[in-house]
C-alpha cells in the first residue's frame, strides 16, 4: 500500500505551484548536493517510500534505507537523496512532512499494540479527510489493522440505524444474514441491557464502557456470547485494562491524532 505518482506529484505542485522562489533567487539551484533524512528519537517508520519517490519525482536520486513498520532509535538513518540543490530543495519539505505525520500514527498504533500483549488493534475510519490511504498504510506499519475502511464493506449497525427499524433484534439479525450471508454482523452498544438484547450479533462494539463494563457483561453472557470489541477512548494508557476485561479486540481512532515525530534533514554539498 502506498500513494500513486498522481497523488505524489500532486503534493509537489501543491508546495511549489510555480517553482522555488527562494532557490531561484539565489541562484544555487544548480549546484549539487545531499541530504540525509535521520530520525531525531525513536519511531515506527512510516512512508520513507513515498518520501524516496517524491525526490525521485522532483528529478533527484534517493535511497531507501529504512522500509515503513520497522523501528529506529535516535540518530538512524531512513533515506538519503542527491541531487541537485534545486531538485532537493524542491522535495524537502514536503517528504520530511510525509515522513514525520505518518510516523507519528505508526508509532502511537505500535505504542497500543505493545499494550493489548496480543489482542488486535483495529483503528477506525475517522483519518483526517483526504487522508485515508497512507493513514490505513500507518496504522498497518504500527501493526494494527483497519476497523472498517468504509461504508461500502462492512455491516455495522448503529443506534441511528435501529432508530428507523420497527422489528427485533432478531429479526433484523436474521434479515442482515439473509442479504449479506458472507458478512459478520457488529452492533455497536451503549449499555448492558442493549447488549443482551443484540447478544446474537457476531460482534458487540461497546461504546465507551469501562473495563468494569467489560468485564461485568463477559461474566453475564457467558461462552457462547460474540466476540466483544471495546471503543471510545482507547489508548496506550487502558488497552492493558481493556485486554484484561476480556475485550477481543481494541477500536481506536486514536493514533488520528497524535502528534508527528521529527526527523532531522542534514544537506551537505558535494562536488
Amino acid at each position: 500500500m502506498k500513494l500513486n505518482d498522481t497523488a505524489l506529484q500532486a503534493l509537489l505542485d501543491d508546495d511549489a505551484p510555480c517553482g522555488d522562489l527562494t532557490t531561484e533567487s539565489l541562484g544555487i539551484g544548480s549546484q549539487p548536493a545531499r541530504l540525509e533524512f535521520r530520525a531525531r528519537q525513536a519511531m515506527t517508520v512510516c512512508a520513507s517510500e513515498e518520501a524516496v519517490r517524491l525526490f525521485e519525482l522532483a528529478g533527484a536520486r534517493a535511497r531507501l534505507v529504512v522500509h515503513s513498520g520497522n523501528s529506529v532509535v535516535a540518530g538512524e538513518l531512513i533515506l538519503d537523496a542527491e541531487g541537485s540543490t534545486a531538485d532537493l530543495h524542491r522535495a524537502w519539505k514536503t517528504a520530511q512532512v510525509l515522513v514525520e505525520w505518518a510516523s507519528g500514527i505508526a508509532s502511537a498504533t505500535a505504542s497500543i499494540v505493545a499494550a493489548a500483549g496480543g489482542v488486535a488493534v483495529a483503528c477506525t475510519r475517522k483519518n483526517v479527510p483526504g487522508t485515508k490511504t497512507l493513514s490505513a498504510k500507518a496504522v498497518k506499519a504500527g501493526g494494527g489493522i483497519m476497523h472498517r475502511l468504509g461504508l461500502s464493506e462492512s455491516l455495522l449497525v448503529f443506534a441511528e440505524h435501529r432508530l428507523f427499524l420497527d422489528e427485533t433484534p432478531a429479526q433484523t439479525l436474521q434479515g442482515l444474514r439473509r442479504a449479506q450471508p458472507e458478512k459478520k454482523i457488529v452492533v455497536e452498544v451503549g449499555s448492558r441491557d442493549e447488549a443482551q438484547a443484540w447478544a446474537d450479533a457476531d460482534v458487540l462494539q461497546l461504546e465507551k464502557f469501562s473495563p468494569e463494563a467489560v468485564a461485568a457483561l463477559s461474566a453475564a453472557l457467558g461462552e457462547s456470547r460474540p466476540l466483544l470489541a471495546a471503543a471510545g477512548g482507547i489508548n496506550a494508557g487502558n488497552a492493558a485494562a481493556y485486554v484484561a476485561a476480556g475485550a477481543d479486540l481494541l477500536v481506536t481512532s486514536a493514533p488520528y491524532t497524535a502528534a508527528p515525530k521529527d526527523v532531522q534533514v542534514n544537506f551537505s554539498v558535494t562536488t
